[in-house]
């Protein structure tokens, strides 16, 4: 059996608005780059030594029609002045032997901020509990800087997120992922 393991991956975004839900969500597709791959949702590992890159490098190392994995969070409504957000958290840590964790978070009435400080939130929470690292989810995000540094275990943590307001005329998606790349 072959290993597909990724060893690039690059952060996108997108919302798309249109009368049809389905068609709301391909624009997003378009939006975040990614509309032509045959998009396979997978869990919530970084590989290890897996290098993030720039959107635009990683879209034009895709190609029409490929099996493309991803860690997608994807929110929709038609209700008029709803907000939405999507966010994808990453936690990369210190050890590049060891894998990282990739969290997707999709909230009604959350800011994009909100969404993505929680994103970050859950996936250094899970890759802490992997590492032994002593990490409360209420602490202050200070607070957490703090025991990543002082545990040396955690180099950092990042997100992307899409929000919107729905507007009056169908439907709103938005959509956040990490896409991983093969050589």
């Amino acid at each position: 059996m072959t290993e597909h393991v990724p060893r690039k991956m690059f952060l996108t975004k997108g919302v798309g608005r249109h009368r049809e839900e389905l068609h709301s969500f391909e624009l997003a597709l378009r939006d975040a780059g990614i509309e032509k791959c045959n998009l396979v949702q997978v869990s919530s590992i970084m590989p290890p030594g897996c290098v993030f890159i720039p959107r635009r490098t990683g879209v034009e190392q895709i190609r029409p029609g490929a099996i493309t994995f991803c860690v997608m969070s994807r929110c929709c409504s038609d209700e008029p002045g709803r907000l939405l957000a999507a966010s994808v958290g990453c936690a990369v840590p210190a050890d590049k032997r060891a894998y990282g964790y990739i969290s997707e978070h999709h909230a009604f009435g959350q800011t994009g901020r909100q969404a993505g400080d929680y994103a970050e939130d859950l996936a250094a929470a899970m890759l802490a509990s992997t590492l032994g690292i002593d990490f409360n989810v209420d602490e202050s995000w200070d607070e957490k800087r703090e025991i990543f540094r002082i545990s040396g275990k955690i180099v950092g943590t990042r997100n992307i997120t899409q929000s919107s307001i729905v507007k009056n005329n169908g439907y709103t998606t938005v959509m956040a992922a990490v896409v991983f790349v093969y050589e």
